[in-house]
């Protein structure tokens, strides 16, 4: 366990550092490829976030991890939401902000941070989420 001197950072960095963690088992890259999960994660939430209404962004990121929550919300601009993007163009953008080569591409790079992100987030939220994207998008989540 990570030691902040104060619990709820604590707990925050250990289920950061457990889904990052989940994101490299699921591609088989080393611990020492932190950096990696973490591009990762960030560039997939980023597109997420920016394909949202505000209404659905704020409703996710109420379940996210504190730390998680401030990765989701870096950089927002709210004025500039929803941005229209189906599969190809979220990927594309998931690609813009990962800037590392990653076997299997972007969309298993994609479902594997959403099926990390499964276990902070309610099956209900996954359905409101689901229901603003577009059909060919939403089957990228878990």
């Amino acid at each position: 366990m990570a030691e902040t001197g104060f619990s709820s950072f604590n707990v925050t960095v250990d289920k950061t550092n457990t889904l990052l963690h989940q994101i490299e088992m699921a591609n088989e890259w080393p611990k020492e490829c932190r950096n990696q999960s973490y591009s990762a994660l960030r560039a997939t939430l980023h597109a997420l976030r920016d394909r949202l209404t505000v209404e659905e962004t704020a409703h996710l990121a109420a379940q996210l991890p504190m730390l998680v929550r401030g990765i989701y919300y870096d950089s927002w601009d709210p004025s500039r939401v929803p941005v229209k993007m189906g599969k190809e163009d979220f990927l594309a953008r998931v690609r813009e902000e990962f800037p590392h080569k990653v076997d299997g591409g972007m969309e298993e790079l994609t479902r594997t941070v959403f099926q990390a992100l499964k276990a902070h987030v309610s099956e209900g939220e996954w359905h409101n989420v689901g229901s603003v994207l577009p059909r060919d998008l939403e089957k990228l989540l878990p």
